[in-house]
């Protein structure tokens, strides 16, 4: 692992993959505000996913806001937030006890909080700014066959009722025996699941979207621009000098929102934050599955990792197909080939055809023939960023003036970046007093976390229980 966490990411390669949400490309996919790139700026925001696209909007929503820039490498939205499933889905049970034991009560309380409520936002914010983004909330089911995926669930949700009381939203989970989870949700070979409030959306579509209400605002977007190297004015200014294949851009401050490429501009981050490449399929259901489509998304756990598979809604295109992610512990040595990894032009043969196989076989004789035209509709990879100790960077980098970063969202950017680029634009305003009501002191960006070893991602495999634990169950 520390030789894939030394790997520099590089900058974004050309010719991706092809996501199945990019295809046809939005209007704005290679959009660029002006002819050229204006060589001052108040605020240089470098990405254009969820993260640095709400947060610009942000910005520019505010009485006499500041002049602000995006550059992206690709084209817009062309990233992880692009390239992933569109699962809203905060799985606060399946955190929860690592982060009482690692960082208290409270702490860990303002997480499960924090992941529930971006989830909810997200999906009332394309609502109120008539986003169409193929929007849908229901339910989603945890699908379990582990024993002690199995165990640690049961603990964790009677742990977060203690914290949250009994109706809280936040803990509004139902579990079903192997059963009824066949017969509910058609999930064969299981030792039960777990169901429990989420939502789906089209990502791309979404920040197209915001992108556009950023736009109408007055944001300056410059696609195909990556940004090459960043360094301060010199001494006595403040500020920074961005450069770009077509000039430099001098900026009062800057934003990382770029994932896990950071490294790139900002080596102080190498190993700090380290990419994973994820594979994604887009897959037409077999035909033992209900014609109108699964009526929750789901996710298969394991004992040492999962995938996550969303059905698409009905009214969207290609409705009923499911998107199904995940499986990167089934490549060679457990995946760990995936880590440092930031080549979203090819995929893994091992672990794509493991993700490509994986919802027939949890649906064993229910999933049906496959389709006439054949099971996979169309495969891609996408770049995530994660950090040591499996909680996002975001803030001021330390002993940096002007230079700010909200990146390394582990795999879950959609219940973590919106409201994440909400709390990076309260600390960019300074007002921490509102911000420590809600946003997990965790989150911030330190010296201390800056300083710690990557081990690899968290919260996949679960240890032999022990024995006081299994008293408590």
């Amino acid at each position: 692992m520390d030789e894939r966490a030394s790997i520099c990411p590089g900058l974004p390669l050309p010719n991706p993959t092809v996501s199945y949400w990019q295809d046809p490309p939005s209007r704005l996919a290679h959009h660029r505000t002006t002819p050229e790139l204006p060589r001052t700026v108040d605020t240089l925001i470098i990405g254009s996913g969820i993260t640095g696209t709400t947060l610009a909007y942000r910005i520019l929503n505010q009485p006499s806001p500041p002049s602000v820039l995006v550059l992206e490498a690709r084209t817009a939205c062309s990233g992880a937030t692009g390239r992933n499933g569109g699962h809203t889905k905060c799985v606060a049970y399946r955190e929860i006890l690592d982060n009482i034991k690692d960082l208290g009560e409270e702490e860990a309380a303002k997480i499960a909080r924090f992941g529930y409520n971006c989830m909810r936002n997200v999906h009332a914010f394309s609502r109120e700014h008539g986003i169409e983004c193929d929007s849908w909330q229901g339910d989603t089911v945890d699908v379990i066959y582990d024993r002690g995926q199995w165990d640690k669930a049961q603990l964790a949700v009677a742990e977060l009722k203690r914290v949250f009381g009994d109706d809280d939203p936040v803990v509004q989970y139902k579990f079903w025996n192997a059963e009824e989870t066949e017969k509910k949700f058609l999930a064969q070979g299981s030792l039960g699941a777990v169901s429990y409030e989420a939502g789906s959306l089209s990502a791309y579509k979404f920040v197209i979207g915001v992108l556009a209400l950023a736009l109408e605002k007055g944001m300056n977007l410059q696609t195909e621009t990556p940004a090459l190297k960043i360094r301060k004015r010199e001494s006595g200014h403040r500020g920074w000098i961005v450069e770009t294949p077509r000039g430099a851009i001098e900026a009062e401050r800057v934003v990382l929102a770029t994932n896990g490429y950071t490294a790139h501009l900002y080596p102080p981050l190498q190993s700090v934050i380290v990419p994973l490449r994820g594979h994604m399929t887009a897959q037409r259901p077999g035909s033992g599955l209900p014609k109108d489509g699964l009526a929750t998304t789901y996710s298969f756990i394991y004992d040492d990792g999962y995938e996550y598979m969303i059905p698409r809604p009905q009214g969207s295109m290609f409705a009923g197909d499911i998107m199904i992610g995940g499986g990167a512990t089934k490549g060679p040595d457990e995946g760990i080939c995936e880590y440092g990894n930031t080549d979203d032009t090819t995929t893994n043969a091992v672990i794509l055809k493991y993700v490509e196989n994986s919802a027939a076989q949890r649906f064993g004789s229910n999933w049906g023939h496959d389709h006439e035209e054949g099971r996979l509709r169309r495969s891609w990879t996408g770049i995530m960023g994660y950090s040591s100790d499996g909680f996002p960077l975001i803030g001021q980098m330390p002993g940096e003036d002007d230079l700010y970063i909200a990146s390394s969202f582990q795999g879950s950017g959609m219940v973590l970046c919106f409201e994440s680029a909400r709390a990076l634009f309260e600390i960019m305003n300074q007002d921490d007093e509102a911000l420590d009501q809600w946003f997990p002191r965790a989150f911030r960006v330190t010296r201390e976390r800056m300083k710690r070893k990557f081990r690899g991602r968290l919260h996949a495999k679960v240890p032999p229980m022990d024995l006081e634990v299994k008293s408590q169950l």
